[in-house]
């Protein structure tokens, strides 16, 4: 019996370093060049730097430009952040300043419980 409880240990810290190494695909929307899509653009690339080291394939999309895809993505606002991979699918809308947020919608970071009650 201890070593089935082992191995199912030893198999979950497995998986678990392995989602810990696992590529990010992050795609985000922006309206123009505004201030508030260069605050967005320069936020999720300081996230792709200090927490997805070589690890994070981030695609920024002008709705402008490319209304296609935004329409594909069902983008309702902007600045929008997709995260498509890992799963499960995420999106954060609308102001990109709170990096904490951003960090936790992305779940590289657990949410704060003790915050989340205020």
């Amino acid at each position: 019996m201890k070593k089935h409880v082992q191995t199912a240990l030893e198999a979950l810290e497995a998986a678990s370093r392995d989602a810990k190494n696992e590529p990010y695909t992050l795609r985000l929307y922006v309206a123009g060049l505004t201030p508030r899509s260069q605050e967005a653009i320069r936020t999720i690339t300081a996230i792709c730097e200090e927490h997805l080291m070589g690890r994070c394939d981030l695609e920024v999309i002008d709705i402008y430009q490319h209304p296609v895809l935004a329409k594909g993505d069902q983008i309702i606002a902007a600045p929008t952040l997709i995260k498509k991979l890992p799963m499960p699918l995420r999106k954060i809308i609308g102001s990109m300043a709170d990096k904490e947020k951003i960090l936790v919608g992305l779940d590289l970071r657990p949410k704060d419980r003790d915050n989340e009650k205020k």
